[in-house]
């Protein structure tokens, strides 16, 4: 349904990193992560998880960067 990817001017596909419609829990960020990864998204939580708890707050601060700063997924 949404794709997250693009064409170049040469035909090649250019994939971006944008915030999932479909895949989320709070704002699409791990979606959006796992999708450019090809990755299911679980696994990107638990590492944010892991960071926020073993990194005094790390993986909570990249997440509200990253809800920040990524796009949200058009509607294709």
């Amino acid at each position: 349904m949404f794709d997250n990817t693009t064409y170049s001017e040469t035909g090649q596909p250019v994939k971006k990193l944008r915030r999932s419609r479909t895949d989320k829990m709070l704002a699409g960020v791990c979606g959006g992560i796992g999708k450019l990864l090809g990755i299911d998204a679980a696994i990107i939580r638990i590492v944010l998880v892991a960071a926020t708890l073993l990194g005094f707050g790390t993986g909570a601060v990249i997440y509200l960067i990253c809800w920040i700063v990524m796009p949200e997924e058009t509607a294709a």
